[in-house]
């Protein structure tokens, strides 16, 4: 458990400083916005059982609900990172399964 806490703890520091959502022209990255470890925590189950499909990334950016305007509205995770961030995201989860 150790081992993976570990794990999940460098999978989130390479997203929260290579990852960001895009908000009226300003990159917020995850880390900033305090979602690089629940995202890590998501993604880390995938990346132990062996290759993340980009479909499955998706999905879970999905689920992950941002909330605006002190919870006036709700927005996927997946709606506020550009093609760019999305890109950098698949490449952090390549770097790290090839360290795993």
């Amino acid at each position: 458990m150790v081992g993976s806490s570990e794990a999940i703890e460098k999978l989130a520091g390479a997203i929260g400083e290579n990852v960001y959502m895009d908000v009226a022209k300003w990159h917020l990255y995850l880390r900033d916005a305090h979602l690089h470890t629940a995202l890590a925590e998501q993604l880390y189950p995938l990346l132990s059982k062996g290759s993340v499909l980009e479909d499955q990334v998706l999905d879970i950016l999905k689920g992950i609900s941002i909330k605006l305007g002190g919870g006036k509205r709700e927005v996927p995770l997946s709606d506020l990172l550009p093609m760019q961030s999305q890109v950098h995201l698949m490449d952090v989860i390549e770097e790290f399964q090839h360290d795993l």
